[in-house]
């Protein structure tokens, strides 16, 4: 990407294509309210001389989106009836001057009005623009203006939640605290080398409790990394177990929806079927596998494999079993296959019919099982809450998500721990300070990138964050 003119004044349409009672045109720039002049007619009898440019902040108008570049019997052609919303610099989500349409929705309002502010000079926004100006006019820090597309991206309430904190500032203030903190120990530092001759030099067991305080906060901000990336992309879970056990209904009963095609023949799903849904907060995939067996037909071998594959890579398994029937082999190949794995959910379905199955041994390979019915939809509350309850007291993680990360900014705080550590242990082996220092200041420089407010930030990072933007945000 060329390098932006952030004087230009930017549009874009800030809602999705489609049909839906309003759309948004958004402008933002110093010529916004000059635009609005030229194409904004008021509704007021009394003030229909009245222009944009004289509108107080944050007020609306009602009035029409003319065509200031044609006319027709010497009146202005009518685009569209709208709401026009002056927001007056800096108390605007770029700090400049920004005008919003509201218009009908559709493609033919919004595109005319678009085309009609561009003939009028206006530059069409980049992806992510509008945001990336609130950060270049210091409105947000850097980790503010990314917690913005998670909170566009997030299914979960959890993470939205933690998201509107770290959009609040809450991230931010935790890592300045830290910075601050690291920028003391370093000036105490300092000044041992500059003034050698003081009596004001601190004892070893002191300095290295105080990198070991800043290390351990920050290690807990990546503990909480991989909690949160289950609260913002979920889990992966499968659906397994062999032909005709209720699989599909059991996706049909969780999902409150008949998505899976259901027979009494075994072997109908051929393909896998996924779908979205979310338990307390916390966001999943189900797939409904194929039936695993010895197949024929070279269809429902491929379904087979792909299965396989799926459930190799889940992170959850529900293992289902038809309680209806008694223990046969292909059951046995599966208890004795997933036993030994702790990702796994055994349930026993067709328990509305009566029960053939050996509990026993379900019990012994799985510590315990859950007994439904996906056809009466009982039972199904009490899975969930064992499917949450698997996720986060097993080995996916804690419920915790105070603190979220995204990739660039736990490399961030990756490397500051790496320095810190080597800051430590050249402590412990009396190294000069200088070189303690140097650490220091390298961990310092990396947890200053995170907010990007007091170190220069490369072009091609703005533009690798910002490109993940729609374009009207």
């Amino acid at each position: 990407m060329d390098k932006l003119n952030l004087n230009d004044t930017i549009v874009a349409i800030s809602t999705p294509i489609g049909e839906a009672g309003i759309g948004i045109v958004r402008l933002s720039g110093k010529n916004s309210l000059k635009i609005a002049d030229k194409i904004f007619r008021p509704a007021c009898k009394n003030n229909k001389s009245l222009k944009p440019s004289r509108f107080k902040s944050n007020t609306i108008h009602y009035g029409w989106i003319v065509d200031s570049l044609q006319k027709r019997n010497k009146k202005r052609r009518i685009i569209d009836e709208v709401l026009l919303t002056v927001m007056r610099a800096p108390s605007t989500y770029t700090r400049e001057d920004i005008v919003e349409i509201n218009c009908h929705s559709g493609i033919i309002p919004l595109k005319k009005i678009l085309d009609l502010t561009l003939a009028l000079g206006v530059r069409l926004a980049e992806p992510g623009e509008f945001t990336r100006r609130a950060f270049i006019n210091g409105r947000i820090d850097l980790a503010q203006a990314e917690s913005v597309i998670e909170i566009i991206r997030t299914k979960s309430e959890n993470y939205y939640n933690a998201c509107l904190d770290r959009l609040g500032g809450g991230f931010s203030r935790e890592i300045t605290n830290l910075s601050d903190k690291l920028l003391d120990f370093i000036a105490e530092c300092e000044a041992q080398l500059d003034f050698p001759e003081e009596d004001t030099k601190k004892p070893l067991r002191e300095l290295l409790y105080q990198i070991e305080q800043i290390k351990n906060s920050l290690s807990q901000c990546l503990k909480s990394t991989r909690q949160a990336k289950i609260m913002r992309d979920g889990i992966s879970v499968a659906i397994a177990g062999r032909p005709n056990v209720g699989k599909s209904s059991l996706l049909n009963a969780l999902i409150n929806e008949d998505r899976s095609l259901v027979t009494p023949f075994a072997g109908t799903t051929r393909d896998t079927i996924e779908e979205q849904v979310c338990f307390d907060s916390v966001p999943l995939r189900l797939i409904d596998t194929a039936g695993l067996r010895e197949a024929k037909h070279p269809i429902e071998r491929e379904a087979t494999r792909r299965s396989q594959n799926l459930i190799e890579n889940a992170q959850l398994i529900l293992l289902v079993f038809d309680a209806s029937q008694p223990n046969n082999k292909e059951d046995n190949k599966f208890i004795d296959r997933f036993k030994r794995e702790k990702n796994v959910v055994a349930v026993l379905n067709k328990t509305d019919l009566k029960l053939k199955i050996d509990q026993r041994i379900i019990k012994r390979s799985f510590g315990r099982y859950i007994k439904i019915s996906a056809l009466k939809r009982t039972g199904l509350d009490e899975l969930k809450e064992a499917i949450v309850k698997h996720i986060w007291q097993g080995r996916l993680g804690q419920g915790n998500c105070q603190v979220i990360l995204n990739v660039r900014q736990e490399k961030l705080i990756e490397n500051a721990l790496l320095k810190l550590t080597e800051a430590a242990s050249s402590l412990k082996s009396w190294a000069t300070l200088e070189i303690v220092v140097e650490d220091l200041k390298v961990a310092l420089f990396s947890l200053n990138k995170i907010s990007g407010r007091t170190c220069d930030i490369e072009e091609e990072l703005l533009d690798s964050i910002f490109s993940q933007f729609c374009i009207g945000k």
